[in-house]
């Protein structure tokens, strides 16, 4: 039982969101999907994901509403790989980045590779490479409320704060809803091996 919770307490989270059309006017859901098909032919294995949420922006006002959800992968690419392959899978659907908290096709964000701690920016020897985890995921609802779906017993690392206290700290706003999942919804979620 210690190795399973711990398996679900670790393990590499990605965010994915979108709140513009995609390429050839897909709709941001759509977009999405097609993102977590990229995953794979990246060598990235989904295992698990969460629902589709929608959420308010946060930043820039006057944004169109976002498509959330997160999911749980596997791959053997170490987390500067992995940033950079979900760089280019933002970039194919046509993601720019040319303002902070600008609307966007696609975004990817790497939100905890096995609870690894790092900070490149703060001398402690890690290197270029992403903050682990990732620096705003603690005041983020639309990222942790997925995240309590398919890692209820997930600890902000290296030994915070699990992710329902995370959210129950959070104000209400902004809001964050659950869209209704299609019937074959269970069907189609890559399952806990």
């Amino acid at each position: 039982m210690a190795t399973e919770l711990s398996a679900r307490r670790s393990g590499i989270f990605v965010a994915l969101g979108a709140n513009l059309p995609g390429p050839g006017g897909t709709t941001p859901l759509q977009t999405c999907q097609a993102a977590l098909a990229a995953l794979a032919g990246a060598g990235i294995r989904v295992v698990a994901r969460s629902s589709w949420y929608s959420t308010e922006p946060v930043g820039e006002p006057g944004q169109p509403w976002f498509v959330n959800a997160v999911v749980r992968v596997e791959t053997g690419l170490g987390p500067e790989a992995l940033l950079a392959a979900l760089h280019r899978i933002e970039g194919r659907f046509g993601r720019r980045r040319d303002r902070h908290w600008a609307a966007r096709t696609l975004d990817l964000d790497l939100l905890d590779y096995h609870g690894m701690v790092r900070d490149p920016g703060a001398g402690d020897g890690a290197g270029a490479g992403p903050i682990l985890p990732h620096p705003r995921i603690a005041g983020r609802r639309f990222v942790l409320a997925p995240l309590a779906e398919i890692a209820p017993d997930w600890r902000l690392p290296p030994a915070g704060p699990d992710v329902a206290r995370l959210l129950a700290a959070l104000p209400l706003r902004p809001e964050v809803a659950r869209l209704p999942q299609p019937a074959d919804f269970l069907d189609e979620r890559p399952q806990d091996d």
